[in-house]
């Protein structure tokens, strides 16, 4: 199905990869004062990704944005599972159907073989999400969080 799921953590992604991941990310935030991670792991041990990504979303601390607008993108790689997990700021204004939404048009490009393409996809559709409900403001604004991909075991 996904071969790139075969691969150690290290290697789920190339330097190249990684590079256009944040760069999305960093372009994404640039329009907004949302904040947006990707978290990666191997193995997700709940049975329901969301639940893990809700558990993950809270070790990295992204419920203190100052307007509750982070999203963070969960993927466990070998168990082929993905879930959006968006603040309260954030999913009270898209819902989950849209949140859905993502994950499935994100589940049809990795299923064509185009998974960084896919990933950056939905980061920059999360990105325009976050700009139409909460656009940038260059008085007040600041990046909240670092935009880097963040790996687990």
């Amino acid at each position: 199905m996904w071969s790139l799921f075969r691969k150690k953590p290290a290697d789920y992604f190339s330097p190249a990869e990684r590079d256009e991941i944040c760069q999305a990310i960093t372009e994404a935030e640039k329009k907004t004062s949302g904040e947006i991670r990707v978290f990666v792991e191997g193995r997700c041990p709940h049975d329901n990704p969301l639940n893990r990504a809700q558990e993950v979303f809270a070790q990295l601390n992204m419920q203190k944005t100052e307007a509750r607008n982070g999203v963070l993108i969960y993927l466990a790689m070998t168990d082929h599972r993905i879930a959006v997990f968006g603040d309260e700021g954030i999913h009270s204004r898209v819902g989950q159907d849209w949140w859905q939404q993502e994950v499935n048009s994100a589940i049809a490009r990795f299923r064509e073989h185009q998974f960084v393409p896919g990933l950056v996809n939905m980061i920059h559709d999360i990105g325009d999400a976050l700009r139409t409900h909460f656009p940038f403001d260059e008085k007040g604004d600041r990046n909240e969080l670092p935009n880097d991909i963040v790996l687990g075991d």
